[in-house]
């Protein structure tokens, strides 16, 4: 009974069919003709292949063998060549010991020399020299009998005792350098002859006794060395050659006929010509006897066949491909526009001429949530239309099917369905066949809703910000940069300046008050900043405007404004009213540094009518006395001439000091200008000198050389001085100080700080008893004093003075260990502040500053 067929497992070749079978059938259809046509392909090329790779191995076998073939024949040459030399050392050798012995004549040397060069027809000639390279014997192979000596020298002849040494190349010579120095035989360099043949010598060293007694030369010569060495059946295989150190050919088993060249070998070998190991090669040459891989014709046309049945496979695969590739065109193209219409935001609905839906995309069916078979061949009313605007969007859909929809869409109204409500654009366009005729209407719907609300909120932001530019006290204003246009302008602008830009204008050209944009800032050419825009700032300015006797805070930036263009905005802001209080803050500190001074003045009334009493009694004493003498006829003209001088000069004391006490309580406005310190100190001095004077202190002054101008007001400067040496002076007095320490020290130098830079220091320092902590926390407080009859103003007022111009003043006290022996007064003023006279401020109103005063009570 047979048994069924599945019992037996398949065979191999059928399972692999099998295995392919289901490969083949998982393939996409483009990929199955893409395999169909590189298989043929692949084939032909593996055969290309094979056939190229066995004429390459049969080639290359060949090649070997021909390698091996001069290889082997060459190194035979080397042998051979090799072995003659050294039969031919041995037995010059031989001949050496016994010329060193003296076991044979010279007679006896040519004898012998004559049957060694028969036996070697390699050597020209055999030369016996002594140590002085004279030739003691030589025999050639071309000797004759009954010549000279020197005829015999040069043909080969045999010649005894010769009195001269030969003349031979200088190879010969070196070779016999090295004989002698190495005692050894040597090889020379090959060289030509006088004949023309090139040659080498090889020189044995004859050693008597241990000593150089001459050299054996035996000259060998290459061509002949080459023909009787080498063996015919080499020379006939291969050509030899012998090459020089430069690898030239000096001699070869072939010789070209003249005029011809032979082909250059295709295989060489060379070896080095041993035991000579003079520099010459043995070179063996192999020449290829069949045409190479390139050349075979056979091969050739197996590429020609094997390369038509590639083109022909190509250009069945590039046709194939053009095919598949727009298959692949359209199919791309119908999935990108699904893809496409699938994935935007926006919904499409296509309707016939009657109106009736016939295609609608998935975001279409997101925005009003209805299944795409909800809506597909409805006609209106549509079940998205609310049901309170059924009637509108009828005439909307009627506009649409007439083609009078706007080209900036309609705006309605959209149910879901769920209910809730949205709003919407409508775009309506035709649709046209590809026969040029119009077969419905493509109607695109956006949900705005979102866009709608940041739209109402833009407005309302819009509104507010405008309602609080309207309200603000300052005028705001936008000028166009190109076109000099007002962009913009809020109430205060409008009513100040009117409604057009000259207003802008002019605040923004106008004369600055007190800060000006440096020059480096705006671009001369074209009045732009020259900074990028991001990085302008506002630029403060005090402008004032005489057509409304107003004074105005003017910022200005560049900006860019709505609609791309290049914009300034202003903001002025009303300052008439602060103005006018500093102007009334300025006044009242002009007049506090007056009185200031008249207080000083009054509290050294005494020690100025002290020092005006002493000129008015002196004068009062020379008026006496000359009228005295004058009475009494007892003075001449020389002597009233000199007691009238003596009264103008006292006379002329009184109005100086009369001068300066008036200079200094007058009323001036502040004025800055070039001063110097040692003149300031002077002044100070002079009028400090009164109160010291009378309250018995000393004073020591020291004001550095070449010291830079100060541009300071000189009477502000010197105020400042009177009232710390006063008080200094008060402070030592008051404390009844003994006489060491009853004196003052003034002095001016030069500082340099890194927060202050280069200054001009002023200091004055007394050995008082110091201040209390306390007062010194409130030291520069306006009104605060440690005197009973003090106002509390002078040291104050004596800091706003420095501050305003631009200085700094402090105080500290002065110890010793923990005990305190005095106080120093010290401010500063740079040398580098230079502004305008017009432009001096003037003190501000005292502030509070912590600062340590070492010295005096607080005026």
């Amino acid at each position: 009974m047979q048994a069924p067929r599945d019992v037996f497992p398949p065979l191999p070749s059928s399972r692999l069919n099998l295995l392919l079978q289901r490969w083949w059938g998982r393939q996409s259809p483009s990929r199955q003709d893409r395999l169909a046509t590189l298989a043929p392909l692949t084939s032909v090329l593996l055969f290309l292949a094979a056939i190229t790779f066995a004429f390459w191995y049969l080639r290359n076998e060949e090649v070997s063998r021909a390698e091996e073939s001069l290889r082997r024949d060459t190194e035979v040459a080397q042998q051979e060549i090799r072995l003659h030399l050294v039969d031919n050392q041995e037995q010059l050798l031989r001949i050496a010991r016994e010329v060193a012995t003296r076991a044979i004549t010279p007679e006896q040397f040519v004898t012998q020399a004559a049957g060694f060069l028969q036996a070697r027809p390699a050597v020209r000639y055999l030369n016996w020299l002594n140590a002085k390279g004279e030739l003691r014997a030589t025999q050639s192979l071309q000797s004759g009998a009954g010549l000279e000596d020197a005829t015999a020298i040069e043909h080969g002849t045999a010649v005894v005792d010769g009195d001269g040494p030969a003349s031979v190349p200088q190879a010969s010579e070196a070779a016999l350098e090295a004989a002698r120095a190495m005692r050894q035989p040597t090889y020379s360099r090959p060289f030509r002859n006088v004949d023309g043949v090139w040659v080498f010598q090889l020189q044995v060293p004859i050693i008597d006794r241990g000593a150089f007694a001459g050299v054996l030369v035996a000259e060998y010569g290459l061509d002949t060395l080459l023909r009787t060495a080498v063996p015919a059946e080499v020379t006939v295989r291969h050509p030899v050659s012998i090459l020089d150190v430069d690898f030239s050919p000096l001699v070869s088993t072939v010789t070209n006929l003249p005029g011809q060249r032979s082909a250059p070998p295709s295989m060489t070998l060379d070896l080095p010509l041993t035991p000579a190991a003079n520099g010459l090669m043995l070179r063996g040459q192999g020449y290829r006897t069949t045409a190479g891989l390139v050349g075979n014709t056979l091969f050739w046309m197996v590429v020609a066949l094997s390369a038509l049945t590639v083109w022909t496979l190509l250009a069945t695969w590039r046709h194939m491909r053009r095919r598949a590739q727009i298959q692949n065109a359209l199919i791309n193209e119908t999935n990108f526009r699904r893809a496409m219409e699938n994935s935007m935001l926006t919904g499409m609905r296509a309707t016939d001429m009657d109106g009736r839906v016939t295609y609608v995309n998935p975001a279409f069916c997101a925005m009003t949530g209805y299944s795409e078979s909800d809506l597909l061949d409805t006609l209106p009313p549509f079940p998205y239309w609310p049901s309170d605007r059924v009637d509108e969007h009828m005439r909307i859909f009627q506009q649409e099917l007439q083609g009078r929809s706007p080209a900036g869409g309609i705006e309605v109204k959209v149910q879901r369905k769920d209910g809730s409500n949205f709003d919407a654009r409508l775009y309506v366009s035709p649709l046209i066949d590809p026969r040029g005729q119009q077969t419905g209407w493509m109607t695109s719907m956006t949900n705005i809703t979102e866009a709608k609300r940041i739209r109402d909120q833009l407005s309302a932001s819009h509104e507010r910000f405008t309602t609080v530019l309207e309200g603000l006290d300052a005028a705001v204003s936008v000028l166009s940069v190109q076109q000099g246009e007002l962009l913009f302008a809020n109430r205060s602008y409008r009513l100040w300046f009117g409604a057009d830009a000259r207003g802008h204008d002019l605040l923004a050209n106008g004369d600055a008050a007190y800060t000006e944009v440096p020059e480096d800032d705006v671009d001369a050419m074209s009045g732009l900043p020259t900074q990028e825009l991001t990085e302008v700032g506002t630029h403060p300015r005090e402008v004032y405007v005489e057509s409304l006797q107003m004074w105005f805070d003017v910022r200005t930036r560049y900006l860019q404004w709505t609609d791309g263009r290049l914009a300034q905005m202003l903001i002025a802001t009303d300052i008439t009213a602060r103005r006018r209080v500093e102007e009334q803050a300025q006044q009242q500190a002009e007049r506090a540094q007056v009185t200031s001074r008249l207080v000083t003045m009054g509290e050294m009334a005494s020690s100025v009518a002290h020092e005006l009493n002493q000129p008015l009694t002196a004068i009062t004493n020379y008026c006496n006395g000359i009228v005295s003498r004058v009475r009494n006829n007892a003075i001449n003209t020389e002597e009233l001439v000199a007691a009238l001088q003596k009264t103008a000069r006292q006379a002329e004391r009184a109005g100086q000091v009369i001068h300066r006490i008036r200079a200094f309580v007058k009323k001036s406005e502040p004025q800055r200008q070039a001063a110097k310190a040692q003149d300031i100190v002077e002044d100070a001095v002079e009028l400090a000198g009164i109160e010291l004077r009378r309250r018995k202190v000393a004073i020591h002054t020291y004001v550095a050389q070449r010291l830079p101008l100060l541009r300071v007001d000189p009477i502000l400067i010197e105020q400042v001085l009177m009232n710390l040496l006063k008080n200094a002076a008060e402070a030592i007095d008051t404390a009844q100080m003994p006489a060491e320490r009853r004196h003052i020290e003034l002095q001016v130098v030069p500082r340099q700080s890194p927060d202050e830079g280069s200054v001009i220091e002023f200091s004055v320092t007394d050995a008082g008893p110091g201040m209390r902590e306390e007062v010194i926390t409130r030291l520069f407080e306006a009104f605060f004093s440690t005197k009973a009859e003090g106002l509390g103003i002078g040291l104050s007022l004596c800091r706003s003075i420095i501050e305003s111009h631009h200085g700094r003043m402090r105080a500290e006290n002065l110890y010793n260990g923990s005990t305190v022996i005095g106080c120093r007064f010290a401010f500063t003023l740079p040398v580098d502040q230079t502004p305008p006279a017009d432009r001096l401020p003037a003190p501000a109103v005292p502030k509070d500053v912590s600062a340590s005063n070492p010295n005096a009570a607080a005026s």
